[in-house]
């Protein structure tokens, strides 16, 4: 009972009043009801719109943060901005695994900012619904943080050993399980997600994607929602972290879907990440490291990463010129 007490006390306990709960739905709420006006035509994202987008989504974070900061004091503030960060570097791995998913289903670029949109919306229940779990579970027995930490150096050390087709399975397996309950059209209907099939109510290809996109968040959210435990035990904390680290994924999503060549090293980083906060979460009960530097050490592998990933793709991009040059001579 001491190692669980001394364990829970090294994250900070809040006392947040109604009035802060209310004032996070009312920006989850609006924020969202602006996104979905913003896009209510369909029409494929440029890359300088996606952009724009992200970094609106970033200062509204950070805004939050300076609330955090205001309203909970520098340690609330720096473990809400540790949260934000931890989600928002392994959601990268959703954006790959949705550009796969989205290609192998054939869904147009100009329709999947629609399925997006609903896929997040039903991750931000899915995430409070796991977090507020978790939160009751950590505080009755806090070896769970300890079980937590394990299963996270499980995952890291799979993400490093990740597959190129990763996302193929969930692409079956969502699609398979949503014909268990109702025929699938092959064709689409604009962006409606249901249709008539021989006078009978269909799904279409787009609410098919939305089952996937759904059912991989399942999945992923198996993997980081135990890594925000990691960096915060308040469940106000985590659940406002999560909520801008997901509303901001659509955007990111546009912004980095085919930059999966590109950044060859990325996932590797996730799964060090992971790595790091299970150790950090299996040793909690006996050592507590400091936010500062539990964000430096995440910041310096995601920066190792994005720099050794461009260093490798301007190496293979030197090799190809190199081989087209001899190939000409």
């Amino acid at each position: 009972m001491h190692i669980a007490t001394e364990a829970t006390e090294n994250f900070i306990d809040l006392d947040v009043p109604r009035w802060a709960w209310i004032l996070l739905a009312v920006c989850v709420v609006s924020l969202l009801g602006l996104d979905l006006w913003r896009h209510r035509e369909a029409h494929a994202p440029t890359f300088r719109e996606a952009g724009l987008e992200s970094i609106f989504w970033v200062i509204c974070s950070l805004v939050f943060g300076v609330f955090m900061l205001v309203q909970f004091g520098g340690t609330a503030a720096g473990e809400y901005l540790g949260v934000y960060i931890t989600e928002k570097s392994l959601s990268v791995d959703n954006v790959f695994v949705w550009a796969l998913l989205f290609s192998t289903m054939k869904i147009p670029l100009k329709y999947q900012h629609r399925v997006l949109f609903w896929g997040i919306f039903g991750a931000l229940m899915l995430r409070a619904i796991f977090i507020l779990l978790g939160s009751a579970l950590v505080e009755r027995f806090v070896w769970v943080l300890v079980l937590f930490g394990l299963f996270l150096v499980w995952t890291g050390i799979r993400i490093i050993r990740h597959r190129e087709d990763e996302g193929e399975d969930t692409s079956t397996a969502g699609l398979s399980l949503l014909k268990r309950f109702m025929p699938v059209t092959e064709e689409l209907d604009g962006q409606k997600f249901f249709t008539t099939l021989n006078g009978k109510r269909a799904a279409t290809p787009l609410f098919a994607a939305l089952v996937v996109v759904e059912f991989t968040d399942v999945i992923f959210a198996v993997d980081s929602v135990p890594a925000s435990f990691g960096v915060a035990n308040e469940p106000y904390i985590l659940i406002a972290a999560n909520a801008f680290a997901i509303m901001g994924l659509r955007a990111m999503y546009f912004l980095l879907a085919d930059a999966r060549e590109r950044f060859h090293y990325l996932s590797h980083a996730l799964g060090a990440i992971l790595l790091f906060v299970g150790i950090k979460l299996i040793l909690t009960p006996w050592i507590h490291l400091d936010i500062a530097l539990s964000l430096g050490i995440i910041a310096v592998i995601l920066v190792l990463a994005v720099v050794f990933s461009i260093w490798k793709a301007n190496q293979i991009e030197r090799e190809a010129e190199m081989e087209r040059s001899s190939h000409s001579e």
